[in-house]
């Protein structure tokens, strides 16, 4: 919602129902009756159809809600300031839909005029689409679509492990990491034990020179796994279709690599550039892929959200309270952006790792009973009340400042932290 547009300066309101090759559209003047219509999806369509809209209302706003957040036809919409858009969660418009459509019938001329009819009759509690600058934008997609590569790659190597099991285990021993282009490198040079065996010890040494891989000691020990093992199987119906599928992986792995590789330049390019990025890093364990996760799930936009809680809230953190009358439950959100989700629980669980009270906090949770993953959102939940503070004021995140508030407030937490601390100090004097 946009506090300082009354509904008086809106002059339509507008539903859009897009598509792949059209847009349905339910256009309702603010004095008239709903008008019904039809766009291709194409850039001088689009634009053809927003000029014509201007020149029907030279003045005022016209509000417009879409079932998106992101995409083409967004990006169109944004170019224009007279444009109030409001994305709207397409499962919200589903149970919006069953309320009037029991049958569950659907068409997108019906959505179109529902999509609007939520808008009239509901702005004031549907959120204001901001843009954020083409820096921040552009890095949501990088961090988004590097996600995609990982898990992409991930598959691949589950695949090769699997098929590797079956025919050739001595390459699961010799490489343990199956995501580094060494290991794809191996696999497509030597795609099973016997051109490996009739390569030799020397040639294996030479191939791991190469790549940098020269502790003496793990050359031995590779050396000696060579010469001991035995083939698993030499029935061709198996070895053939697996080695074709092992070298397949390696080959996709190792493309995957490569485009990782690039994301992450990219990445880091924007993120120096990033008037923000000073903020991110700071934080604890947030790296170069975690802290640009971190930047765009909060974004540029200071007036985005009102509070901690919200932004815990919005991105499922926050559990959610379902009560109705005797019944009470608590409950993990699942309606949220999942990626940004996953950015802070992940953050979270690499925190504990290197920050003292954050470990502190988590081992609580475990032993109030809460299982691993539940005692991580926790952790992230306080992770984000701190972050929020940060980016509200733009300032570095510093952890005595918080265990000094700690302090201040009296939390227990803080004395477990001095203990800890004071623990691996005395623990470090006696190994000296």
């Amino acid at each position: 919602m946009n506090p300082s547009t009354t509904a008086n300066d809106i002059v339509a309101t507008i539903g859009l129902d897009w598509a792949d090759e059209k847009h349905d559209l339910c256009i309702r003047p603010q004095q008239g009756k709903p008008e019904h219509q039809t766009i291709e999806q194409t850039p001088e369509a689009v634009h053809e159809w927003i000029a014509k809209l201007r020149q029907r209302w030279p003045v005022g706003k016209i509000a417009l809600a879409v079932e998106t957040s992101r995409g083409a036809i967004i990006c169109a919409l944004m170019a224009y300031d007279f444009f109030l858009i409001y994305p709207i969660n397409p499962k919200a418009l589903s149970k919006y839909r069953e309320a009037f459509y029991v049958s569950g019938a659907k068409d997108d001329p019906t959505d179109a005029a529902l999509i609007e009819d939520m808008l009239r009759n509901h702005r004031e509690r549907l959120r204001l689409l901001v843009p954020q600058d083409p820096n921040t934008r552009t890095l949501l997609g990088l961090c988004e679509k590097r996600r995609q590569l990982v898990d992409g790659r991930t598959a691949a190597v589950n695949c090769s492990h699997a098929e590797l099991k079956c025919y050739y285990p001595l390459a699961r021993e010799l490489l343990k990491d199956l995501t580094t282009t060494l290991a794809a490198d191996f696999l497509l040079k030597w795609p099973d034990l016997a051109s490996l065996k009739k390569a030799g010890p020397a040639q294996m040494r030479k191939f791991f020179y190469a790549h940098n891989c020269r502790s003496e000691d793990r050359l031995k020990e590779r050396t000696a796994l060579l010469e001991k093992a035995r083939p698993l199987t030499e029935d061709p119906a198996i070895l053939t279709p697996a080695r074709l599928m092992v070298q397949a992986m390696a080959l996709t792995i190792k493309n995957l690599n490569q485009a990782i590789e690039k994301m992450d330049r990219h990445i880091e390019g924007l993120m120096e550039a990033h008037p923000d990025a000073f903020i991110f890093k700071s934080f604890p364990a947030a790296g170069p892929v975690l802290a640009p996760r971190l930047l765009v799930a909060f974004g540029t936009d200071r007036d985005r959200f009102a509070s901690a809680l919200e932004v815990a809230q919005f991105y499922g953190i926050a559990p959610v309270r379902r009560a109705s009358g005797k019944s009470h439950v608590i409950a993990m959100r699942y309606r949220c952006p999942k990626f940004a989700r996953q950015s802070f629980h992940e953050q979270a669980g690499c925190a504990i790792k290197v920050e003292p009270w954050a470990r502190q906090y988590y081992d609580q949770q475990r032993a109030r009973g809460n299982k691993h993953q539940a005692a991580v959102r926790a952790t992230a939940f306080k992770l984000i009340r701190i972050y929020y503070r940060c980016w509200k004021t733009r300032t570095t995140y510093d952890s005595n400042t918080y265990l000094a508030a700690l302090k201040k407030h009296g939390s227990p937490l803080a004395g477990l932290v001095e203990k800890s601390i004071k623990e691996k100090g005395e623990k470090l004097s006696k190994n000296y």
